[in-house]
């Protein structure tokens, strides 16, 4: 038997159990692994509450990215073995945040000896998301990157990345991350009543892309210091990007590889803050949850 997160009903935290299922088996294209850590996104809640748009079977599991250890292998699958350590993302009724889970051989990469586990963990879908939103949009050298959000698993990364590519990287978060921010090498902007004048005190100009993390009113609120409202991407909150003249983030399939090989680097890194172990999952959820988190968390089994 295996223990997993799940969510019984559409709602808020109290739909949420850790139950106990059969150890799942692959199906083709797939490998099962033990897992030995899984990452906490906001998709995690929103996905709970129905707000994404796409019902799942119940009970649903939950956690959409995990590291580990090859346990068994499908039909189909040739760049894997029982033994190896991987990253990826769990197959469609499958969790992270579990003892076991299935991922999509498609979805998933070798593991590099040089980074962690737990650190793999926050790449599948925060680190490549924050790849795929720092190069939708081709800047060069010396322009101006801002982050809405800057403060949460992928804004630290993307703020990073953006210094790899040697952008001035402004980044929006609460007081409480300001030191965080900081440490990426980005200029740290509170977020709040008076953002906008904030951002425009360090770039009277404006800026030259807006990637945004949190979506609503705030990305309302800062899109106006877009030079062009087609350099805004959204990865929280694509139609509101849209009706401004920017876009949702589009997904590639080589930012898995390549956030990874720039991790393994050294030259971005997860931003691990708080570690749960799976009897306290549902702890884990809850701070994510708050908003309040700063960088990535991530649960242990």
């Amino acid at each position: 038997m295996s223990t997993a997160l799940v969510f019984n009903n559409y709602g808020g935290p109290g739909t949420q159990e850790l139950i106990e299922r059969p150890t799942p088996l692959p199906g083709p294209g797939e490998v099962v692994i033990e897992v030995k850590a899984a990452g906490v996104n906001p998709a995690d809640w929103k996905i709970r509450e129905g707000q994404l748009g796409r019902h799942w079977k119940l009970p649903a599991p939950l956690g959409l990215e995990a590291s580990g250890v090859v346990i068994a292998v499908g039909d189909g699958v040739d760049d894997f073995v029982v033994g190896d350590a991987v990253l990826g993302v769990p197959a469609e009724g499958y969790g992270g945040i579990a003892e076991h889970t299935v991922l999509c051989a498609e979805n998933t990469v070798l593991k590099p000896e040089e980074i962690s586990f737990t650190d793999a963990a926050a790449i599948p879908v925060a680190g490549a998301t924050a790849y795929d939103v720092t190069h939708q949009i081709e800047l060069e050298a010396g322009q101006s990157l801002l982050i809405l959000g800057a403060g949460g698993g992928v804004g630290l990364m993307a703020a990073q990345i953006g210094k790899v590519h040697q952008f001035t990287v402004l980044g929006v978060a609460d007081a409480s991350k300001k030191e965080m921010v900081e440490s990426t090498g980005a200029s740290f902007i509170e977020s709040g009543d008076g953002v906008v004048e904030r951002v425009l005190r360090i770039a009277p100009e404006g800026v030259d892309l807006i990637v945004d993390l949190v979506g609503g009113q705030p990305l309302r609120d800062i899109a106006s210091v877009a030079k062009d409202p087609k350099n805004v991407v959204s990865t929280a909150d694509p139609a509101t990007a849209e009706e401004l003249g920017g876009a949702g983030v589009v997904r590639t399939a080589e930012a898995l590889g390549k956030i990874t090989e720039v991790i393994k680097y050294g030259l971005v890194s997860p931003h691990v803050r708080a570690r749960f172990t799976l009897a306290d999952a549902l702890e884990a959820i809850a701070t994510a949850e708050t908003g309040h988190a700063a960088g990535k968390v991530i649960v242990e089994p």
